[in-house]
């Protein structure tokens, strides 16, 4: 069996069906496979809850400031 140095450790990207390509000097050779870890690359349901609000917020604080502004400029017209 052969032995995998720490030093050839690799991170890859799977498919959409979550297989990962090895390479070819893997072919034809029983490979075993730990995961060590796993990324998502979506977001998770507390960061979009965050993200919302904050742009919810900002939104609100966008809107009362052109409000201000819009009155200002219809009040300047009338003149």
């Amino acid at each position: 069996m052969t032995k995998v140095d720490a030093q050839d450790l690799r991170t890859n990207e799977t498919d959409d069906r979550g297989r990962i390509y090895l390479g070819t000097e893997y072919a034809n050779k029983r490979v075993t496979v730990a995961v060590v870890e796993v990324e998502s690359d979506h977001p998770d349901e507390d960061e979009l809850a965050v993200a919302y609000r904050e742009a919810s917020e900002g939104a609100e604080e966008l809107a009362d400031e052109w409000d201000g502004a819009s009155d200002e400029a219809w009040s300047g017209l009338d003149k």
